[in-house]
């Protein structure tokens, strides 16, 4: 297939086809050129045009008008500044009589074209469309400039071609002819961003601010291109759009999206309207303004706003699409699902709207469909990257193994699924139970699980393109999508506590039928991994602590924009954490009944602050309250300890003086008792360690942060060989720490010494909850369960082990072999025979077939006289 061939793949009329194919064969070479600009003010007037001060840019158009300048630039540039206003009847009369004066111009078509469809005149905006891809293919020769191979660019991806040889063929070509055609960079990095490609999008945006340093556009294209990944960067590009252009509306808008996702409705509001200002009938400002009347439950309202984001643009289906995304972002995706399917009805091969909409039905369980529009999206746009990434996804996912009861539906990989997929089962089992009778929910469909080996497919599952890290799990509402502890050895995390959280939202978004602000979601959840289990979940610690007392307390009211732009991974965690004390709070001054209350209230579509106002107080009394409850409780963490930072000197001193010193003026410094320890152990001074190190636990029992003196103290027993004392020790650690495996590891070494082998048991769950996928806890494990007699588990144990390729398989299958005999299971000889196979001399293996052999033969009988 010919470059050519591959370029017009996918267009819709064969007509067009045909014309856009002589469109590409006559641009194959480049020549200069430009549009010729009449008129000495014309770049002043444009640069107007630029810093937002669109009102006198038409008045100086106009002025020339008057003053009959000459050139279509006047004519193009008054109707985008009529059309950024609003003044789209305005716009339309312009680009009618510029359209009769310059029949030949391509600019003016297509500026026509997207003033018409704005006019709701698709019919004849379509002509024109077509009107640029005849001229174009007629008269090739006369469109070899820059601005023109952006214009056919632009229309040819109307026309169905693929994005990718548009970039190559067109947008990259136009910065090679003329490195200072702005449109091209624009145009590229639009059209990136269209296609979820947020680097390409970056880059084309950043090569145009090379050229135009004080262009608003770029920034604001660049900040829209940092926006899913790069926070802080877009409100630094945001920031530099408005400093150039006050009225920038992408900006502008994006800010307002931004407000959106942090809860800050009020503040989103404030924005929008700043654009109805400058456009009293922008459609995304109103589509905007349509989702904030949905998350504030004013229904009326949403249909009023809708309808006038279409007031003069009834088949847009942006205004649609938008809503629906911005739904589905707040979770509630059977209402973006909804917006997507009235976005489609207006434009059938509108591809936003398709990718949306697959995304939303995966999220929510509806599979067979989503799975098929994901698959018409890349097969009718190969560059769209969220398409191509669930594509591929689908692929790997059909190797996967599902695991099923009446409730549940459980897939992971075939390996991980005979490893601990029947923990799995039996956990969610048991949150679906014990949830579901405390917050008084019966689930009428099953929750779907799906746990993912590797990170990066989670990431394309979840949120449609790989790279977003910070999630160990996400809950859609009644599907919840995992990262297998195969993810996680860098930093191990307890899985079962993480699904536990998880479900917990399943309970709470089915309640709120998805109706619920963040920190309210994820305190509840958090919340309830502690009353799981002690060890699971956040608690108090020196830093949290610090936060507190130093005034670093979020407001519930902007609680939730904490988990957007947090400073660091402390941050977000302190964000969780502080959620699941508010929750705590509530719970303990008015009751789980009241809380059950406010989320049947948000559930019934009314806002947040007037469900707590019902059932709590009135939010900012309940924000003091909270403050002093939350001081309260850090206050209480280690009372007797000095929590005053020392100096850096002190702490990374090469000599003790200065520590010394410290101590002297501060006996009960936590961070100084703490170095002192360690400086100690480090000098191997062990006897003399257990002093501060006992203080501080006595002090300060519940630490389980890094270098906590429990940790330290074990380290001292081992180094003085006092196993019983180093296990005691840990065993009081290990309840306290979820996540601790190398604490369970050692445990279960001291235990098996001991022969405490419930010990042993305990700390090998303890030890799989966090990393199923490894060895050594089942080893533990079997030992343990023959010991006491549990064959059946010591079988399980042993079976999981032969699918770990051990070292030495001829070893397990003898001992399995043993248990299974045991058991009076026939399986016993093929697992003696497989030891056999795997170590001929094995003696131990060859008595035990020996007896299962003689055994199995019949008793004779005697014979009669």
């Amino acid at each position: 297939m010919s470059p050519f061939a591959r370029f017009i793949r996918g267009c819709r009329p064969t007509g067009k086809i045909r014309a856009f194919a002589g469109i590409v064969a006559g641009l194959v070479w480049l020549g200069a050129g430009a549009f010729p600009v009449s008129g000495a003010d014309i770049e002043a007037s444009r640069q107007e045009f630029l810093s937002g001060h669109y009102t006198n840019c038409v008045r100086l158009c106009e002025q020339a008008l008057r003053e009959n300048e000459p050139g279509e630039s006047w004519r193009l540039l008054l109707a985008e500044a009529y059309l950024t206003l609003g003044k789209y009847p305005e716009a339309q009369a312009v680009m009618t009589s510029a359209l009769e004066r310059y029949s030949s111009s391509l600019r003016a078509r297509w500026l026509g074209y997207i003033i018409l469809q704005q006019c709701d005149q698709s019919a004849r905006a379509e002509m024109l469309l077509e009107e640029i891809i005849q001229l174009a293919n007629t008269r090739s020769y006369a469109y070899r400039d820059a601005a023109s191979l952006v214009v056919i660019g632009k229309a040819a991806l109307l026309t169905g071609a693929d994005s990718r040889l548009v970039l190559e063929k067109l947008f990259d070509p136009a910065k090679t002819t003329d490195p200072d055609c702005r449109e091209a960079y624009l145009a590229g990095g639009e059209l990136a961003l269209e296609k979820h490609d947020y680097e390409l999008a970056a880059r084309n945006f950043r090569q145009g601010l090379e050229k135009f340093p004080k262009d608003a556009d770029f920034h604001g294209g660049l900040a829209r291109a940092y926006a899913p990944s790069a926070r802080p960067e877009m409100f630094a590009s945001a920031a530099a759009a408005l400093q150039l252009n006050t009225n920038h509306i992408p900006s502008l808008l994006l800010l307002a999206d931004n407000l959106i996702d942090s809860e800050d409705y009020a503040g989103a509001e404030k924005l929008l309207a700043r654009v109805v200002a400058i456009n009293p009938w922008h459609p995304e400002a109103w589509a905007y303004r349509a989702v904030l009347k949905n998350l504030n439950g004013e229904g009326p309202g949403e249909t009023d706003a809708r309808a006038t984001a279409l007031r003069f643009g009834a088949k847009n289906p942006r205004v649609d699409y938008l809503i629906g995304a911005k739904l589905s972002q707040k979770y509630r995706f059977a209402e973006g699902a909804a917006s997507q399917r009235r976005a489609l009805q207006l434009n059938p091969g509108f591809g936003p709207s398709t990718i949306q909409l697959a995304q939303d039905l995966l999220r929510l369980g509806e599979e067979t469909e989503g799975w098929r529009l994901a698959e018409d999206a890349y097969r009718s746009d190969g560059y769209n990257v969220t398409a191509y990434n669930l594509v591929t996804l689908k692929e790997s996912m059909a190797k996967f193994q599902t695991l099923t009861n009446r409730d549940l539906v459980v897939r992971l990989s075939p390996r991980e699924a005979a490893i601990y997929g029947t923990r799995v089962l039996d956990l969610l089992s048991e949150a679906r139970a014990k949830l579901g009778a405390k917050y008084d929910l019966k689930l009428d469909a099953p929750v779907v699980v799906e746990i993912f080996p590797e990170s990066k497919d989670f990431a394309v599952r979840t949120f449609g393109l790989p790279g977003d890290s910070s999630y160990l799990g996400v809950c859609f509402g009644r599907v919840i999508t995992a990262n297998s502890p195969a993810t996680q050895v860098a930093h191990p995390v307890n899985w079962q506590a993480m699904l536990w959280h998880e479900f917990t939202h399943v309970v709470t978004l089915q309640l709120t039928r998805n109706k619920m602000p963040r920190w309210l979601s994820e305190g509840i959840s958090v919340f309830e991994e502690r009353q799981a289990q002690p060890a699971w979940g956040q608690r108090m610690n020196a830093r949290y602590r610090g936060m507190i007392l130093e005034d670093e307390l979020v407001p519930l009211g902007k609680l939730s924009a904490a988990f957007l732009s947090p400073k660091d991974l402390e941050h977000l965690g302190f964000a969780y954490y502080e959620s699941s004390l508010a929750v705590e709070f509530l719970v303990q001054r008015f009751g789980l009944d009241a809380l059950k209350q406010v989320l049947g209230e948000l559930g019934r579509g009314i806002h947040i602050d007037k469900a707590m106002e019902k059932h709590f107080k009135p939010r900012p009394q309940l924000e003091k309250e909270f403050a002093a409850f939350a001081r309260e409780r850090a206050q209480k963490m280690g009372p007797s300890l000095d929590w005053t930072k020392p100096p850096a000197k002190v702490l990374a001193g090469s000599t003790s003086d200065a520590l010394e010193d410290w101590n002297l003026t501060h006996p009960n410094n936590f961070w100084g008792l703490t170095e002192q320890a360690k400086r100690l152990i480090l000098a191997k001074q062990y006897e003399a360690a257990k002093a501060p190190l006992t203080k501080l636990i006595e002090a300060y029992p519940e630490n389980t942060g890094a270098d906590n003196a429990s940790l330290l103290l074990a380290e001292v027993q081992r180094a003085l060989n006092s196993p019983e004392l180093e296990r005691q020790t840990l065993a009081r650690l290990a309840m306290l720490d979820a996540d601790a495996v190398e604490v369970f590891m050692r445990l279960m070494e001291l235990s098996a010494a001991a022969q405490d082998w419930p010990a042993v048991l305990e700390n090998a769950e303890r030890y799989l909850a966090v990393n199923p996928l490894v060895a050594p806890p089942y080893r533990f494990m079997a030992r343990a369960c023959e010991a006491l007699d549990k064959t059946q588990p010591a079988i399980k144990s042993y079976e999981t082990l032969l699918t770990m390729d051990p070292p030495d398989p001829a070893d397990l299958h003898y001992r399995l072999a043993r248990l299974l005999r045991k058991a009076g299971d026939p399986a016993a000889k093929r697992h003696v025979l497989q030891a056999l196979e795997e170590a001929p001399r094995f003696g131990d293996a060859h008595r035990l077939l020996l007896e299962i052999t003689r055994a199995a033969q019949p008793i004779p009988q005697a014979s009669t006289p």
